[in-house]
């Protein structure tokens, strides 16, 4: 944890969301409506510790516990300091093993999809087809903590961006099923640069390979190209002072989103209904309606290779006017 007590001034309320950046970014108006609930406790949220930053850059919690474990499973909680948490909430899934790892502290309340208190007269049901943010409001709500799904807003970074005004591109995700092909950026960079907008291209940890051969194909400078996980605040900055933030359904989307950058995101295997951004006209989801596919597969998603390079420049010029769908494709200013 970034501070640790044996006796805590405050009440120490335990959030468990060990997952990813769009995770976090998703969870925020959950954060927030525990925020204004409990004023008075220290919010103390575990995650992977590469994401410190980024959570406190949120202002919904106090500190951060260290907490990550292989393919988004539970992490184990045991280094817990101090005495058990008042309260512990689970927002990392709706199984018993992120609720049995909340349990082994002995919190003195503990509120989870897994195992609601007995007590709830409507306890929350877990439901495969609610976005993601909507799920863990109403989650909360049936405690009787009001949250607002769209409440998704970040402060504005304090840093300057590396590139203001520049049309930011990030083609990585963490799995292929997500990752539209390189030589379809390549294509919408060029068509974009053509149009006189500067590019700059952003990549995570082991991904310089990918823009590399990007910024080749789309004879991009090398000052252009932000790869190898920009540190939280600098990324920040990047995406707040953008024209524009074009990627797949990724963490950075929702960064952008929250900082009220217009955006194009393209879908595949999980639908903008379930993932992507609140109603607003600067931000628009792609997507080809189909059977949902593993948003962890090594393939790309056939609904994600079905956007072509032609739609998606094509909905990076309407981002000011998004019920104007490139052809044959649903074009969506909301997500929900």
């Amino acid at each position: 944890m970034t501070s640790a007590s044996s006796a805590p001034a405050r009440p120490r309320l335990l959030v468990l969301r060990a997952l990813g950046l769009g995770d976090l970014l998703a969870g925020v108006p959950a954060l927030r409506g525990l925020r204004r609930a409990f004023p008075g406790h220290e919010i103390v949220l575990a995650l992977p510790p590469g994401l410190r930053e980024a959570a406190l850059a949120t202002g919904t919690i106090d500190t951060v516990f260290p907490a990550e474990a292989p393919g988004r499973g539970v992490p184990s909680l045991h280094r817990w300091p101090g005495p058990p948490p008042d309260l512990a909430v689970d927002l990392h899934g709706n199984g018993p093993e992120s609720h049995d790892a909340l349990a082994e502290l002995r919190p003195r309340r503990l509120l989870s999809y897994a195992r609601p208190e007995p007590a709830l007269d409507a306890p929350p049901r877990w439901r495969d087809d609610e976005h993601e943010r909507a799920r863990w409001c109403r989650f909360l709500a049936a405690y009787g903590i009001p949250a607002d799904p769209d409440d998704v807003a970040l402060p504005r970074p304090a840093g300057p961006s590396a590139a203001p005004g520049a049309v930011v591109v990030h083609p990585g995700a963490d799995s292929a099923a997500r990752r539209w092909p390189a030589d379809r950026y390549a294509d919408v960079v060029g068509r974009l640069r053509a149009d006189g907008h500067r590019v700059v291209l952003t990549g995570g940890p082991g991904e310089d390979e990918l823009c590399t051969y990007l910024a080749d194909r789309a004879g991009l400078d090398r000052r252009d190209v932000l790869c190898g996980g920009l540190p939280f605040g600098e990324l920040s900055a990047l995406v707040a002072g953008a024209a524009l933030f074009l990627s797949g359904d990724t963490g950075p989307a929702h960064l952008a989103v929250a900082h009220g950058t217009p955006s194009v995101t393209l879908f595949g295997p999980v639908a903008p209904h379930l993932w992507g951004p609140p109603p607003d006209d600067r931000h628009v989801a792609l997507w080809h309606p189909g059977p949902p596919g593993d948003p962890h597969g090594t393939e790309p998603d056939p609904l994600l290779l079905q956007i072509t390079a032609h739609q998606v420049v094509a909905a990076a010029t309407r981002t000011a006017s998004p019920g104007l769908s490139p052809d044959g494709l649903e074009a969506a200013g909301h997500g929900r």
